[in-house]
């Protein structure tokens, strides 16, 4: 780890902080919630040791990266967020026509409409955990959801500027990461108002395998610095994606993809996704999708629990390219 280097590269009105080792062919990895750029640095070690140039940011809003407005949700639109991956792409991988992207939660949708957007851009996808959600177009992704697991729901609990911040703030930046990124059970989560994460089973005593209280200390201090309101801004700007993703309604993803999810990801468990993604909806979306992998035992955050298994994975789908 100590090998990855450090940069901060002006893009889009950011200051973003980027992480790299390697070279060759360029890799953009684009991780989730609640996570930083440090989600992905097994997968950086192994891509780089096998002749690749690995490049992992600090999403907007996120870690080191500064520059985003806080207080404005707006700001954290999906075409703002593939505009940042644009401009990067346009900062440090200038010589290179295309570039291939992994993935994963936020990441993914990220990198979802990347392709859809910009398919120019990539050269092969491999995403994690999140499948492609096509747009409905009679209802909003907050108000579909709120209508399938209600008001309590936590994609229903981030939408008030402020609230769930206020919750998490005695609770403590550690003790909040901790319990999401130790999350096992396939069932979604819930916030009921007042209780703040006392809904969700309490992190084991000991921690996961691949998160060692170091690990979870590097989460912990950036978040403490940063605190959650970037990171939840995407959930609240979901709304507004759906009205400026009108124009792509029936869009397909024309990107040569790979698709990974762990068995007990609460994603995969979202009703109606497993026969998507398994029974020809997902085929029929994104027409170059080549492989569907379910890693047995796995949950949520399977680029870390299960390091090695996806960084072969992903060199094995690349390498063909």
């Amino acid at each position: 780890m100590e090998k990855i280097e450090h940069k901060m590269v002006a893009v889009n009105g950011l200051n973003m902080h980027i992480a790299e080792l390697g070279q060759g062919p360029t890799i953009l990895f684009l991780h989730g919630f609640p996570e930083l750029w440090y989600s992905w640095r097994h997968q950086m070690v192994y891509l780089a040791e096998c002749g690749y140039r690995a490049v992992a940011p600090d999403l907007r809003g996120y870690g080191d990266t500064t520059g985003a407005s806080l207080n404005d949700p707006s700001k954290f639109s999906i075409l703002q967020l593939v505009g940042d991956v644009v401009a990067l792409l346009e900062a440090i991988a200038l010589n290179e026509e295309k570039v291939f992207v992994v993935a994963h939660d936020w990441g993914a949708l990220i990198a979802w409409h990347l392709c859809l957007f910009r398919p120019d851009k990539v050269n092969a996808l491999v995403n994690l955990s999140v499948h492609f959600l096509p747009r409905n177009p009679k209802m909003n992704t907050v108000e579909g959801l709120k209508a399938v697991y209600g008001e309590h729901h936590y994609i229903s609990r981030f939408q008030v500027p402020g609230e769930i911040e206020a919750e998490f703030a005695p609770i403590g930046a550690k003790s909040v990461l901790k319990k999401i990124l130790t999350f096992r059970d396939p069932a979604p989560f819930y916030f009921p108002k007042g209780k703040g994460l006392e809904a969700l089973p309490d992190a084991p005593v000991a921690l996961s395998s691949w998160l060692s209280e170091e690990e979870l200390d590097y989460y912990a201090n950036k978040f403490e610095q940063t605190g959650f309101t970037g990171a939840v801004n995407y959930y609240r700007a979901l709304p507004i994606n759906w009205e400026l993703t009108a124009p792509w309604t029936g869009a397909q993803v024309k990107v040569p993809t790979k698709f990974i999810v762990g068995e007990f990801d609460l994603v995969y468990h979202i009703p109606g996704a497993k026969e998507y993604i398994h029974n020809g909806g997902f085929k029929k979306d994104v027409p170059l999708l080549e492989e569907v992998v379910v890693l047995e035992g796995a949950a949520h955050f399977v680029n870390q629990e299960r390091p090695n298994e996806i960084s072969k994975h992903i060199y094995d789908f690349i390498q063909k390219f």
